[in-house]
């Protein structure tokens, strides 16, 4: 399968599951290449950008479990070449 290099966008609104934004992550640690979070202290939200590397559909296949987490809405760009 071709790796493709993309980004994935996490907008979070609900805290309480960072245990399982956590979780889903480290099962796909072996695509992600950079992590970085910014809690926003005077505000209920957060956000984490991630920076992968991977298949198209292992990079779908994680932002879609993401996505899926209720008070999480995540968003991929994925490059168009190999």
């Amino acid at each position: 399968m071709e790796k493709r290099i993309g980004t994935i966008t996490l907008l979070i609104v609900d805290r309480a599951r960072s245990k399982e934004i956590n979780a889903i992550i480290s099962e796909y640690s072996s695509i992600v290449v950079c992590r970085q979070g910014v809690p926003f202290s005077e505000r209920p939200i957060a956000v984490i950008s991630l920076i992968v590397e991977g298949s198209v559909n292992e990079i779908n296949s994680i932002c879609g479990k993401l996505g899926r987490l209720q008070g999480v809405e995540a968003k991929a760009v994925v490059t168009s070449v190999a």
